[in-house]
């Protein structure tokens, strides 16, 4: 299938690349329906609206920056999407990339959790202190996933 995208132009999908928010993301419930896109600066990937080709998002795998990130969720909030076993989960961080040159910066407070199985997603604030909407990727990597 081909689809209009906000940084890639037409590309085509499968239908594997696919994925549904019942209620979308914080901000944006009217839209269910994204794809999975591999962005050209990796470990990036984008997550594009198939509804509207303008609304995209890039996130990042918070494991990358933050091997230490841990999701404490109650297993009911997770009912939804049907996951079975932690191997079905995949977990994306959404990325801010202010136009300012700023940091880039990661939201590890509301993950997008994704059962690889079925393909059903959705947005979670997490509670606590420990995790916060911007955690600057680069300077975490480069203190080995510790807040500088």
């Amino acid at each position: 299938m081909e689809i209009k995208t906000k940084a890639l132009g037409t590309v085509t999908i499968e239908e594997d690349q696919i994925i549904t928010l019942a209620e979308g993301f914080y901000g944006f419930n009217n839209y269910h329906r994204f794809a999975l896109l591999d962005a050209q600066q990796k470990p990036f990937i984008w997550i594009q609206s198939l509804d509207d080709a303008d609304l995209a998002f890039i996130a990042i795998d918070p494991f990358i920056f933050r091997p230490d990130y841990e999701l404490d969720i109650d297993d009911t909030l997770l009912k939804p999407l049907g996951i079975e076993s932690p191997s079905d989960v995949l977990v994306f961080a959404l990325v801010t990339i202010p136009s300012n040159g700023a940091a880039i910066t990661a939201n590890l407070q509301g993950p997008l959790i994704i059962n690889k199985k079925n393909k059903h997603a959705m947005q979670l604030v997490l509670g606590g202190e420990k995790w916060k909407t911007k955690h600057d990727i680069v300077a975490e990597m480069k203190h080995g996933g510790t807040p500088c």
